[in-house]
């Protein structure tokens, strides 16, 4: 394989983006406005739910973006951010913003696009973006910095397979991520049926009154959850980081049911030495401060910080109806409530959620149904995050040659 040093400049142009006036935004609409907040750190698109930005006045047709564009940002609005490159998912929705800039292509023959949201997302991109980045706080890249990268890059046909190997990871991982999703709201649905509007097995037989029916128990999620807190060792203590132990945070909370890795982790001392204790896998995790709200279960023992909380069940029913229980409570107190009541989340917050709990044996007669949809959705998560690792591993070694694309095998899909 052939590889030439290259300027980004020489094979690309950098489009600055459109100044939208931020009296037309709106909470909802047909064009969303896109931020530095629309990137993964890592490279990727996310969508921000509750958080976009719509757009309700007249703009320049040439700032509507496409599927497939590549975009960069090129304002820090996050740790990491900067440089960050990615794909616009959808055709006619996305509007191109000045804190982003579009990458567009000026010599096929020297660069392949879909070779470039790599380079991008690779860290010797990211480092010559970075270093020279102007602004003390927050960092900003413009056009020309961009254009101004060195690297060294393999013909375009090389590139192309390149690309083809680490976008076959990112298609085997979105395609898992639509599984699990299908899967939970599966979940979810079923926990509504039953408990929501009480089609439980043998309810014919069963009278309700007032909405509850008989040998069932009304209350708050304070009467039947045993709320247990968590704590941080001392940063200064270096034994007691970087271990093996996942040390839960909010910002590990995950859009699914696991948590299956923390950003940072505790040794063994480090959990002997703070308030948190080591909770078993399944074990019901809330955040009460930061991103406020978020339910996950452990998808493997670890401890958590003083900024979440750990439920258990004070009675004999099923932990995976708890889950589903809690996350169907704060979800309708958080629509019906006003001011800030989910600001933070602290013990007498429980007392405030509603939560009715059925006979212990109705709630493990749906443990059971769920169980296999729940070991489905941990499998996908896991692979999920094995094919991050793997990809993440492969990038640098292709982007540098030091791994020839020819002798790399494609993921494959699990059955499950």
């Amino acid at each position: 394989m052939s590889w030439r040093e290259v300027q980004l400049g020489d094979g690309i142009h950098v489009k600055h983006g459109f100044a939208f006036k931020g009296e037309h935004f709106a909470s909802s609409g047909e064009y969303l406005v896109l931020t530095p907040g629309n990137f993964l750190e890592k490279g990727g698109f996310r969508v921000r739910d509750g958080k976009e930005r719509f757009y309700h006045a007249d703009f320049p047709e040439d700032y509507l973006l496409s599927e497939n564009d590549l975009i960069v940002a090129m304002t820090e609005q996050g740790e990491g951010l900067l440089g960050s490159a990615a794909r616009i998912p959808a055709e006619g929705k996305y509007l191109h913003n000045q804190r982003l800039g579009l990458i567009q292509i000026t010599d096929p023959k020297l660069l392949d696009q879909k070779f470039l949201y790599w380079v991008l997302n690779n860290a010797d991109a990211r480092a010559q973006i970075r270093a020279t980045a102007t602004g003390a706080k927050v960092k900003h890249t413009a056009p020309e910095r961009i254009k101004k990268v060195r690297l060294n890059v393999p013909e375009p046909r090389d590139q192309q397979a390149i690309a083809r190997v680490l976008d076959s990871y990112d298609d085997l991982i979105a395609t898992n991520q639509r599984r699990i999703t299908l899967l939970e709201d599966a979940a979810r649905r079923l926990y509504r049926e039953w408990f929501v509007h009480l089609r439980f097995p043998g309810h014919e037989s069963v009278p309700v009154k007032d909405g509850v029916p008989e040998g069932w128990q009304a209350g708050t999620a304070f009467d039947f959850v045993a709320i247990q807190s968590g704590g941080t060792p001392k940063t200064g203590m270096e034994h007691f980081w970087n271990g093996g132990i996942p040390f839960f945070t909010p910002k590990d909370s995950p859009d699914s049911f696991y948590v299956v890795d923390s950003e940072k982790t505790l040794t063994e001392s480090g959990v002997a030495n703070c308030n948190s204790r080591l909770f078993p896998k399944n074990t019901i995790f809330i955040t009460a401060r930061g991103t406020v709200g978020k339910i996950a279960l452990a998808q493997k023992p670890m401890a958590m910080n003083q900024s979440c909380y750990a439920l258990v069940p004070k009675l004999d029913f099923d932990n995976l109806f708890l889950f589903l229980a809690i996350k169907e409570a704060v979800e309708h107190v958080k629509q019906v409530a006003s001011g800030g009541v989910f600001n933070a989340i602290v013990v007498d917050t429980f007392k405030i959620i509603p939560l009715t709990v059925p006979a212990s044996e109705i709630t493990r007669a749906f443990g059971a149904a769920v169980q296999p949809v729940f070991e489905q959705v941990e499998t996908l998560l896991v692979q999920n995050q094995h094919l991050v690792r793997a990809r993440d591993f492969l990038l640098p070694k292709l982007m540098s040659g030091q791994y020839d694309v020819s002798s790399i095998s494609l993921p494959e899909e699990i059955a499950i």
